[in-house]
């Protein structure tokens, strides 16, 4: 026997969120960009525009990503008064690590770092970038 719950009307479920778990869609971009065969596709799977407009209508140019890695292994806390401070080695369990992601733009004036979820906001318009050559004179 099979158990079906009838649809009514107005009942209909909320379209899922695009952007959920996004912070696993990350942490799994982190884990394999690196060793990637074919850097320029896996960008295209993860929606990251090579040319975008961000919200202030600016439009930028990916020039790379960066990748860090990075592990605390000690911790500093103020002293009483504010005379100084103090620091302490983590014990191993206490360890963090921690990477962080960016993916670095051109915007004609300078360079604008965007965290994963900022770079797929991005109105895409790698298909119509072009540059213009001029000559020389």
């Amino acid at each position: 026997m099979q158990w079906q719950v009838p649809h009514r009307p107005g009942d209909d479920a909320p379209p899922p969120d695009p952007e959920r778990d996004l912070d696993l869609v990350e942490a799994s971009f982190v884990e394999s960009f690196g060793r990637a065969g074919d850097p320029t596709s896996f960008l295209r799977l993860a929606n990251i525009p090579f040319v975008g407009v961000d919200e202030a209508g600016r439009r930028l140019h990916l020039l790379r990503v960066e990748m860090e890695s990075l592990t605390d292994v000690g911790a500093v806390s103020p002293l009483l008064g504010g005379a100084g401070f103090h620091y302490d080695p983590l014990p191993a369990p206490m360890v963090s690590h921690r990477r962080r992601l960016a993916f670095v733009y051109h915007d004609g004036r300078g360079l604008s770092r965007l965290d994963f979820a900022a770079a797929r906001r991005l109105t895409d318009l790698s298909a119509s970038s072009h540059f213009a050559l001029t000559p020389e004179g």
